[in-house]
């Protein structure tokens, strides 16, 4: 179920847990392996859904931040000094099935980029566990749109530095 938070800097919203994605903006779509079982599923949906995995990339939200669920606003910071780059999200959607956990979050004003990424962790049949990061945005301030191409590469950049990440938590914590 899509939540529509007020505020959001596109229209879209929910437009990541359904295929194509909006025209307009630039898609990605990087899906990682994490391990496989029940065992490894639960532990990265636990990682994801308590933002674990967000701090553990080395975004700063905020203690207290509530798990991801319709509704919530994040606080997110990312970088170094004087290029750190902050911005606030707020989730539009967030499932947690049995074979199927994730959420996406949307941006609201001041984030430096205008659209919706999701995270989402799948067990299939054969018992494979999987990272699928999905997005749309477009630069919302002078610095990304600055930045040009480089925004798209820093972006699939960390959608793979995330599942990396994912992949050692859960390890930790299948164990």
């Amino acid at each position: 179920m899509t939540h529509v938070p007020p505020g959001l800097t596109y229209a879209e919203a929910g437009a990541t847990a359904r295929l194509p994605l909006p025209a307009g903006y630039h898609h990605l779509r990087e899906v990682g392996y994490l391990g496989r079982g029940r065992p490894v599923f639960e532990a990265a949906a636990d990682a994801l859904l308590s933002w674990r995995m967000h701090r553990a990339a080395g975004v700063r939200i905020p203690a207290g931040t509530l798990p991801a669920a319709p509704g919530v606003t994040v606080d997110l910071s990312l970088g170094l000094g004087p290029l750190r780059a902050s911005g606030t999200c707020a989730v539009v959607w967030a499932v947690r099935e049995e074979r199927r956990a994730g959420f996406a979050y949307g941006t609201l004003p001041g984030h430096p980029e205008c659209g919706e990424e999701s995270f989402v962790v799948t067990l299939d049949g054969a018992e494979d566990v999987r990272l699928a990061v999905t997005a749309f945005s477009r630069p919302a301030r002078w610095f990304t749109r600055a930045a040009g191409p480089l925004v798209p590469a820093f972006q699939r950049g960390y959608a793979r530095h995330c599942a990396r990440v994912l992949r050692a938590e859960t390890v930790r914590a299948a164990k």
